[in-house]
């Protein structure tokens, strides 16, 4: 169900910037982008999709499925991996779609309480839809809020909110 809801101008700030550090991604067929932000607006760590630090990141080992998905580090990760602090309370911003499954529990292990993405395009759709679904499921069993939005218009077309306090 759409809503009139716009994502406020720090959302907008904040995935323009996991928008623009997805564009560092080596990977010719899917460059993700993630922040993220703490409470206060004011601690802000990075990470896009990537292979580890010290290892080629030759063409050829992109071009390889099997060993793309085997060396692959997701942003998520990377961002909480760059962080090397308490996440509690934190906002997960991700480009160009949620996270998937695995980077969700991270997420909430880590403390994150809420998540912003826009929605995935029918071919993201098509391609991942379980992931999505599941994603969408973890982050609600755990009270994380989910914001998702139109990417044309910025209106907030997903939402789940929690009233609830985060004790984690």
């Amino acid at each position: 169900m759409e809503s009139e809801v716009s994502l406020s101008k720090w959302d907008k700030r904040f995935m323009a910037l996991a928008q623009q550090v997805s564009t560092w991604s080596k990977d010719p067929s899917t460059q993700t982008g993630a922040l993220l932000v703490s409470p206060d607006k004011r601690r802000i760590f990075l990470g896009y999709n990537g292979f580890a630090a010290g290892m080629s990141d030759s063409p050829e080992l992109y071009a390889d499925r099997e060993k793309k998905y085997s060396r692959v580090i997701h942003c998520e990760m990377n961002a909480m991996m760059n962080a090397q602090c308490d996440l509690h309370g934190f906002t997960l911003y991700t480009w160009p779609f949620l996270s998937c499954d695995r980077c969700a529990v991270h997420m909430i292990q880590a403390g994150v309480v809420r998540v912003v993405a826009p929605t995935p395009t029918l071919d993201q759709a098509t391609r991942w839809a379980a992931a999505f679904e599941k994603t969408k499921s973890y982050f609600k069993e755990a009270n994380v809020d989910i914001v998702e939005y139109d990417r044309d218009t910025g209106k907030v077309v997903y939402q789940f909110l929690t009233a609830e306090i985060p004790t984690r």
